[in-house]
């Protein structure tokens, strides 16, 4: 797993907006580091010395290796909320919208499959307050699809009959990307997002499966 983490680096994007450079290596460094060691195995000398500084220098712009952990947390959620918020306000029928909205939701987690690795399945890593500041997050991205299908329901579109239990398994299945996607495997994250589109319309009873990618 380390080779990978090394060359999915180039998701350095996500971390654009942090300021200054020290603590946006620092994040990049700990998000590797997480995502190769897992949180608890990895130590702050590791990140500080992924991201070739001190430890002591680490601590100049981040007090704990937690606080570390809910920034990457909080941008990644950030992330996940406003393409799932970008879905849920665009125009057309609600298959279209849920089709849109796994489609990006997967995409974004086989580009970014080691963050949204870390953010995902390091959650309870988190300290009780900023763990309950993640979880809102979490509720708001549910909520979000959670009316695309609803609304899918109630046009007819859809045929399901557990609401909140079919979100959530739509839901897992996206977030699974991020554990098993390589950047070396067959499928592109595009591919990818359009597969799970068209599988995830299939499991709803959308009368248009089999059409998302077109």
């Amino acid at each position: 797993m380390g080779a990978e983490a090394e060359r999915a680096v180039p998701e350095a994007e996500e971390w654009a907006d942090i300021a200054p450079d020290a603590a946006r290596r620092l994040v990049g460094a700990a998000v590797q580091a997480f995502a190769e060691r897992g949180y608890h195995a990895t130590t702050t000398r590791d990140i500080a010395g992924r991201a070739g500084m001190s430890p002591a220098a680490l601590y100049i712009h981040y007090k704990t290796k937690e606080e570390l952990l809910y920034r990457i947390s909080g941008i990644g959620h950030e992330k996940a909320l406003r393409i799932m918020e970008d879905a849920a306000a665009a125009g057309g029928t609600a298959t279209e919208r849920l089709s849109g909205a796994v489609r990006t939701f997967v995409r974004w987690h086989a580009e970014h499959h080691t963050t949204a690795r870390v953010i995902q399945y390091e959650l309870q890593a988190l300290g009780e307050e900023h763990y309950a500041e993640i979880t809102a997050l979490r509720r708001r991205t549910d909520r979000l699809l959670r009316q695309i299908v609803q609304d899918g329901v109630d046009a007819g579109e859809f045929h399901v009959a557990d609401v909140p239990g079919t979100t959530l398994a739509v839901l897992s299945l996206c977030v699974d990307v991020a554990r098993w996607f390589s950047a070396d495997g067959a499928r592109t994250p595009d591919e990818v997002g359009a597969l799970y589109a068209d599988l995830v319309l299939r499991m709803v009873g959308a009368e248009w499966a089999g059409t998302s990618g077109r």
